[in-house]
């Protein structure tokens, strides 16, 4: 079973065993506007938790994507360079950023519940 956490800077994390998906939160894909480029992880690179990890520009602004945890990138999600507005359109499902393996557990539970992050977005 899966399980999504959150960071303060708007990135999810879906763990399902020791494999995560990463992508950002619907409030993040809305704050940005329309989604016009994506710059992924190269597969195999290792990023550490909060390590800038993606690249996300839109026609307000470019951002970082921050990795929720660390591990080693075994895919990006490369449809998004041919069309980056399923970040806008699904950004808590199709428009995922890139997956990780090796994750770790105990960082994992550092991060936000949903229950949590729809607190933190509410003072925002």
């Amino acid at each position: 079973m899966s399980e999504t956490r959150f960071t303060d800077q708007h990135e999810w994390v879906r763990l399902d065993g020791d494999a995560a998906t990463v992508g950002i939160t619907k409030y993040a894909a809305e704050a940005l506007g329309d989604v016009v480029f994506v710059e992924l992880p190269a597969t195999g690179r290792n990023v550490g938790a909060g390590a800038e990890a993606a690249v996300v520009e839109s026609v307000k602004a470019a951002s970082e994507v921050y990795a929720p945890v660390g591990g080693e990138v075994t895919e990006a999600n490369s449809g998004l360079e041919a069309a980056p507005s399923k970040v806008n359109d699904d950004p808590e499902g199709e428009g995922w950023f890139f997956k990780l393996k090796g994750v770790s557990a105990a960082e994992f539970a550092k991060l936000m519940t949903a229950d949590a992050y729809a607190e933190f977005v509410k003072g925002l």
